[in-house]
């Protein structure tokens, strides 16, 4: 009979500790994974270059509403933990929310749109739409070209037809011709908003409740960094309903340009017919 103590020294000295679960398996690699990344980098430049927006977009992990535990450690009273549920079970009347972001490449800004409804391809566009009307168009009033990257699946995902609809009517609206670059399956930890702009969300938020939607519309637009990152920050109450279908009559209406080098995920939407 040996005891557990015993155990855990003969287990140090053959070199043994505890250790926590690292993602680093990313599955199948596309064999031109590293060609698109260059191709993205090579578009970025190029927008930047002649003083055409460039921007990174995705959503960020969705969150529950209310007096639930939030990762993380925040300064507080000693012995005067904050006090949270001990279950996470949605309150229906918060619900979740979905932050949707833009981070301009070349400005170092944020901005977030937090809906309360279902994360579409509808909804990832009025993002962008917001986005334009409240900052960008202001910062680049000169703009005729818009580049987004974006990640291969989810509400902005290369399949969506609705995404491609949407983006139509956006490009209409702003007169803006939209290229799209998607980042290949399987990467979307290298999209630069995750690590630009999501990741210090995050922190900033660390072992603080998302109480409500006030809270989290504050918190996400206090983040800042000494690099000069500014984030901005609107809820958006909008109805987004899902399973909304794209016929191949209104896909053909989309003035879509595909580009020569892997034309699902790199393509241009051109404004058809300006709308106010």
């Amino acid at each position: 009979m040996v005891s557990h103590k015993l155990v855990g020294r003969l287990l140090r000295r053959l070199g043994f500790t505890l250790q926590s679960n690292r993602k680093t398996r990313e599955g199948a690699s596309h064999p031109d994974r590293d060609a698109q990344f260059e191709h993205i980098n090579t578009q970025v430049s190029d927008f930047q270059a002649a003083g055409q927006p460039a921007i990174s977009v995705d959503t960020k992990k969705k969150e529950l509403v209310g007096d639930f535990r939030n990762s993380g450690r925040e300064l507080r009273p000693k012995g005067e933990p904050e006090r949270v549920r001990v279950h996470d079970f949605k309150i229906p009347e918060l619900g979740k929310v979905a932050p949707y972001g833009i981070y301009d490449i070349a400005a170092n800004t944020g901005w977030v749109n937090v809906g309360i409804d279902h994360d579409t391809a509808a909804f990832a566009v009025e993002s962008i739409r917001r986005w334009w009307c409240g900052f960008g168009r202001n910062r680049y009033p000169a703009a005729t070209r818009l580049l987004i990257t974006a990640d291969c699946g989810g509400s902005n995902g290369a399949r969506v037809r609705l995404w491609k609809r949407e983006l139509q009517s956006f490009a209409n609206q702003s007169g803006l011709s939209i290229t799209v670059t998607h980042h290949p399956p399987g990467t979307s930890k290298w999209n630069r908003i995750e690590h630009r702009l999501f990741a210090f969300i995050t922190q900033n938020w660390r072992g603080k409740p998302l109480l409500s939607h006030a809270v989290i519309v504050r918190l996400i637009g206090a983040t800042t960094t000494r690099a000069g990152l500014a984030v901005h920050c609107c809820l958006d109450d909008n109805n987004y309903p899902k399973a909304i279908k794209v016929s191949d009559a209104e896909m053909a209406q989309i003035n879509i340009e595909s580009d020569d080098f892997h034309g699902e995920w790199n393509y241009t939407i051109s404004p058809t017919q300006p709308t106010a």
